[in-house]
């Protein structure tokens, strides 16, 4: 028999509560239909590995493409349907083993499953006389024009109570809200994740010296990350030496590193779908000169002050707050900037040398989902919530107005924080970071 899919650090009873907290979220008389991800392909005939949709994997598990979920409260024959692929010797030999309706059921603790082909037949049935329906209009065209297919293939019969849903709702804020607080399984995970991050970056600096290229560190990092057990990396693994760092989005991978530069590295693996971010800025050499040691060391009591500040009770932008004020305060210092801190603040006169945010929603996905403001005000940190904390300073090579031997120096230090009942816990602390720690394992 198949073995499960399921993380083993999610057990079906945590998947089935999942799917239950959201049906409870549901008006009455419902239901809500969530499609999982498709094959992509990279070029003709070669597929890209196949990933799930992240909404889907929360509420599932299931993690073969082509399947769709049916959620319908307090329907008599089951309330959780799942539509996916029929098992096919062709199919199977070619891609491997697929489950099939009848051990979904008995795998994933669905209540009922259709073969995906059936799909036309029998969703419309199960859509019509429901007076809501509960879909992300927006995140799949294809199947947006699909389900407005069924909708408007439901006759309209007020008299027999056969008609379609007179309210089309979108699911994601419900199902993003119960995802934004992470369960004790969910944590353990992040916390492998991070482990693992945390070796591959550990290697790289062991293996950093000056005329190495940018891709033979991310090739470290890639082979620790699976070496480990992590599926991939999270995301595009940015090693961008000197000024390549103050590209913020820097994927090229593809200089050579030179003595006397910096370089910043910001990635992370997929450990069980759940993503680690973490950056580090190192000197290509091991030892930091005192230039680059004086913005370092502002980004990292910048980086500090906001990790001090991510506890319940305190709003989202207290901890970009606190960067903002430090990084401000040490160009003052360096004669960077010129003025009162405060008021330099106010009017963003920092920006030219940090211009995004301080982190962001740390989950399935490495940006994950989760509101940022209620009601126009800053969300409030609550125990169960994952963040990333990230601030730098990026002064490129053209910048005229700064001193020459501050031009070409890009640093950012990032580490993924978990709110807890009394504070927090950073869950990539294994990771050297100050000057000293750096300069010491490097020496290793």
């Amino acid at each position: 028999m198949k073995s499960m899919k399921p993380s083993s650090k999610i057990g079906l009873s945590e998947f089935d509560g999942r799917r239950r907290e959201l049906m409870a979220l549901m008006e009455p008389d419902s239901i809500a239909v969530l499609p999982g991800s498709q094959v992509q392909y990279r070029t003709q005939g070669v597929q890209y590995r196949f990933r799930q949709d992240s909404d889907f994997h929360y509420l599932t598990g299931f993690d073969e493409p082509g399947a769709v979920l049916v959620l319908i409260p307090e329907r008599e024959y089951g309330e959780v349907i799942l539509f996916c692929r029929e098992r096919e010797d062709d199919l199977e030999r070619w891609h491997g083993s697929v489950t099939g309706p009848e051990r979904a059921m008995q795998l994933y603790g669905m209540d009922d499953a259709f073969p995906v082909e059936d799909i036309d037949d029998i969703l419309p049935g199960l859509i019509e006389g429901r007076a809501r329906l509960y879909y992300a209009m927006g995140t799949y065209s294809d199947f947006d024009s699909r389900v407005i297919s069924w909708l408007n293939s439901i006759p309209r019969n007020n008299r027999s109570g056969i008609e379609p849903p007179g309210e089309l709702i979108q699911l994601g804020p419900f199902l993003h809200e119960l995802r934004l607080f992470k369960s004790g399984g969910e944590i353990d995970i992040l916390r492998t994740a991070a482990e693992i991050s945390a070796k591959a970056h550990m290697e790289v600096m062991n293996l950093l010296s000056p005329g190495m290229m940018e891709y033979e560190l991310e090739a470290a990092l890639l082979y620790q990350f699976t070496l480990n057990g992590a599926g991939s990396a999270a995301y595009p693994s940015i090693v961008g030496g000197g000024a390549n760092a103050c590209v913020y989005h820097y994927i090229d991978n593809n200089q050579t590193l030179v003595d006397g530069d910096l370089v910043l590295i910001d990635a992370g693996s997929e450990y069980e779908y759940y993503a680690s971010d973490v950056t580090r800025t190192l000197p290509v050499n091991g030892q930091f000169n005192p230039v680059q040691a004086s913005l370092y060391k502002i980004v990292l009591n910048a980086q500090l002050a906001a990790i001090h500040q991510v506890k319940p009770g305190n709003h989202w932008n207290q901890p970009h707050e606190a960067a903002v004020y430090e990084i401000t305060r040490g160009l003052v210092e360096l004669g960077l900037l010129e003025g009162n801190v405060q008021r330099l603040v106010e009017n963003g006169a920092y920006k030219p040398f940090y211009m995004h945010r301080t982190g962001h929603w740390l989950g399935l996905d490495v940006h994950d989902v989760g509101e940022y403001r209620i009601d126009g005000e800053w969300r409030v940190f609550e125990q169960g919530m994952v963040c990333s904390i990230e601030p730098g300073i990026y002064i490129p090579e053209n910048a005229e107005h700064v001193p020459v031997e501050f031009r070409g120096i890009g640093i950012r230090i990032e580490d993924n924080v978990l709110i807890t009942g009394n504070g927090n816990s950073v869950l990539t602390a294994g990771i050297p970071k100050t000057i000293e720690e750096i300069e010491q394992a490097m020496a290793l």
